[in-house]
């Protein structure tokens, strides 16, 4: 089923969205917007050892990926990437990760060569020094060291050639019996709105603790979280900057409660995963271990968060003269409840070459009781009109349609819809879209390679996935 988990998850700083922007492959969610679509959620494996493992499949192991550049269109949206080198040493690893952007290149020795007369060695070299472009490039350095069986703490820096400042990222991790402790901190972070649009914090912070899943269904976590600088849109659209982002500290707590339960389920067998072909028989597995029951669920999740802000108003220095009735409107101090309710139906069990996968996940969404309260009671009294919208008070509609095209290879549509008459039309609009084809990998049991495409933001990238419900 879809993972209920983003309900909780978004309304912290550390909620992973994919992005062939960065080098690393990830972006992070606006906190306090609504629960990204699941297509959307960056693969638990880091870039470099997505590149590693995908580099096997392609011709040199060149990755392509969409992305336009910002303030930069004569680069093109079209981007090879590579793993031009690792080293490891027992518990400590180093990668470099490369990206070429050819288009820029290719107009200009297409321009130089047109308005030639002639071939001659000065054209030569001239063509030879359009490849020296900085603007071409990318390169980004990985590090990870296992400092304890259970802590491990990982570097990052990337360079694009057409910026001037690098990209850094640090993260300690350290695994509990229970509990998952996260130490993080990026200059500068680069987050993605419910629109698809960027932004980047100079400066970002955050501690974490969050409890594992219970069998009970429970789940927590707190944290702590530090913004430092002004709020950067890298499409350079005057756009009002969301609150979560603009500087100051905040203080969060979350708790939430899932609960499943199968309206009707067909248990795997011994006979369903046998076969035999005369004498002989073998183990006929399921593409995917997660795919292999038909079924039909419902399922929920609900729970409350609760926040402290300090610093960051409007008498803050970073805050004056922009965006500061935003700052303003951040509460000192916040609590809320959120909750969603998904149904899942499942028709096959992904074992056959043709037509053994269909399924649908429809999913609810409430980002915020409180402000959805409102919104019911302003148009109760007929008043909506005479206040501002509040963009988390409109539920949030998704759909996961998956199907079969031949053997491992699923077609898949991610989409999520908004009850939004902010904008001056009524009824659903589409908030964001993903289509993609997922390769199911038998041998990981619950792996595959996804290449995704992003109409609305006109994005695309090709990711290796592990146990994404």
């Amino acid at each position: 089923m879809a993972n209920l988990r983003t309900a909780m998850d978004a309304a912290f700083w550390d909620l992973n969205i994919s992005t062939p922007q960065a080098l690393d492959g990830v972006s992070r969610a606006v906190p306090g917007d609504s629960a990204p679509i699941d297509g959307a959620r960056a693969s638990k494996a880091l870039r470099i050892q997505q590149l590693s493992l995908l580099g096997n499949g392609f011709p040199l192991g060149i990755i392509p990926s969409f992305s336009p550049s910002a303030n930069h269109k004569e680069l093109g949206s079209f981007a090879l990437q590579s793993l031009l080198g690792k080293v490891v040493f027992g518990n400590w690893w180093v990668g470099l990760i490369g990206q070429f952007r050819p288009k820029k290149l290719i107009s200009s020795i297409k321009a130089e060569f047109s308005a030639a007369e002639e071939w001659d060695l000065p054209l030569l070299k001239d063509t030879a020094k359009k490849f020296l472009d900085k603007s071409l490039y990318a390169v980004g350095l990985c590090s990870q060291i296992a400092l304890t069986s259970s802590s491990s703490l990982l570097l990052s820096t990337e360079k694009h050639g057409e910026k001037e400042k690098r990209r850094m990222k640090a993260m300690l991790f350290h695994k509990l019996p229970d509990h998952d402790i996260t130490l993080e901190a990026a200059w500068p972070e680069l987050f993605i709105d419910r629109k698809g649009k960027y932004w980047e914090v100079p400066e970002s912070i955050s501690l974490d603790c969050s409890s594992l899943v219970s069998d009970s269904g429970l789940r927590y976590r707190f944290g702590i979280h530090k913004n430092n600088g002004l709020p950067l849109a890298l499409d350079s659209i005057d756009r009002e900057t969301p609150q979560s982002l603009l500087p100051g500290v905040c203080m969060k707590s979350a708790f939430s409660y899932e609960k499943s339960k199968d309206l009707w389920r067909q248990i795997e067998t011994e006979e369903d995963v046998i076969k035999k072909t005369g004498p002989d028989q073998f183990r006929h597995r399921s593409y995917d271990i997660r795919l292999k029951e038909p079924h039909a669920a419902i399922s929920g999740i609900m729970g409350g968060t609760c926040e402290a802000w300090f610093g960051g108003r409007k008498d803050s220095s970073q805050v004056v003269d922009i965006n500061s009735s935003r700052a303003k409107d951040r509460g000192r101090f916040v609590a809320d409840l959120f909750g969603s309710v998904c149904y899942t139906f499942q028709h096959g069990r992904f074992t056959k070459t043709f037509g053994d996968l269909t399924r649908l996940d429809a999913r609810v969404d409430i980002s915020s009781a409180s402000a959805l309260a409102n919104s019911v009671y302003n148009l109760c009294r007929r008043a909506q009109s005479q206040r501002s919208p509040n963009l988390q008070s409109s539920p949030r509609l998704s759909f996961i349609f998956q199907q079969q095209v031949a053997g491992p290879i699923v077609f898949r549509v991610d989409s999520k819809f908004a009850f939004d008459s902010s904008g001056g039309r009524s009824g659903p609009q589409l908030e964001d879209l993903i289509c993609s084809l997922n390769y199911s990998l038998r041998l990981l049991r619950s792996g595959k390679v996804v290449a995704w495409y992003a109409p609305k933001r006109k994005e695309g990238m090709i990711e290796l996935r592990l146990f994404e419900f």
